[in-house]
């Protein structure tokens, strides 16, 4: 993998699927040593508000997936 000249990487997929990262989601980086460490942040006012965004309606345009996403820290 490469880093772009901004100092961008792709996160692989599969890296994306097992934190659930999705778009808009917030990473950290953690050093440790001489390494890095990704994290996903996870803010229970956010996952709070997003929830209380979709109560009560049937049809919130979220696939089941998108729904487990917003309850899963």
């Amino acid at each position: 993998m490469r880093v772009t000249e901004k100092g961008q990487v792709t996160i692989p997929q599969p890296i994306r699927n097992a934190l659930g990262i999705v778009p808009g989601s917030e990473v950290e980086f953690v050093l440790e040593g001489d390494h890095a460490r990704l994290q996903r942040v996870v803010r229970p006012e956010i996952v709070a508000e997003r929830l209380q965004r979709y109560a009560g309606s049937a049809d919130a345009g979220l696939t089941t997936e998108d729904i487990l996403k917003l309850t899963r820290r």
